[in-house]
């Protein structure tokens, strides 16, 4: 909170402003990287699970995504509410929201275990504990920046950018949002 605190009061937001210290809201739903989005209804019932969401062109060139479509979606969605195309069925629910590979349980064990380990002082005994989460979900992004920002990238024998380029780039780093076709998309297109 001390870090992120000042920028939200001096930004004086008419929402909720979360602040997950303890990475809990990643960890349950294996959120990999940020900028991430989640759409929830009035009802509190999540209609789109955490995807990639860029709400401007300031990483455009960096990650070859165009913004405008989630955007629209977005809109589409304030706009129609239940009855939007972005909306997600319970099928397609269940199906993105499926109880994740064991690796990826113990991946957020063993991270827990090295965030522990360094807020006690163990800086040097948590970095295996970090590095064996990156092995057990290697797609989380959000393990290997957290784990550079904790101790150093010296200690891992590369550095954030050299995973992103051994990973494929900037492509792979951030998976576009699977968004349907709608006509509108179509018409635009045209």
């Amino acid at each position: 909170m001390k870090d992120a605190g000042k920028w939200i009061t001096d930004a004086k937001p008419t929402y909720t402003a979360l602040i997950d210290q303890e990475h809990l809201v990643s960890k349950l739903y294996n959120m990999v990287n940020v900028p991430t989005g989640v759409w929830i209804n009035e009802q509190g019932r999540i209609v789109r699970p955490n995807e990639v969401a860029f709400v401007d062109e300031r990483f455009k060139k960096f990650t070859g995504l165009d913004p405008a479509p989630y955007l629209n979606a977005v809109r589409d969605w304030a706009e129609k509410g239940e009855k939007s195309a972005y909306v997600m069925s319970e099928d397609q629910l269940q199906q993105k929201l499926a109880p994740p590979d064991p690796n990826i349980a113990m991946a957020s064990a063993e991270f827990g275990l090295g965030e522990q380990l360094y807020k006690s002082g163990h800086v040097a005994e948590a970095i295996p504990h970090f590095k064996e989460a990156q092995r057990l979900n290697p797609k989380s992004w959000n393990y290997k920046r957290q784990a550079y920002a904790l101790s150093s990238e010296k200690d891992y024998g590369t550095t954030f950018l050299d995973e992103v380029q051994k990973a494929g780039g900037s492509k792979v780093y951030y998976a576009p949002p699977d968004l349907p076709k709608t006509a509108e998309t179509q018409e635009k297109k045209q």
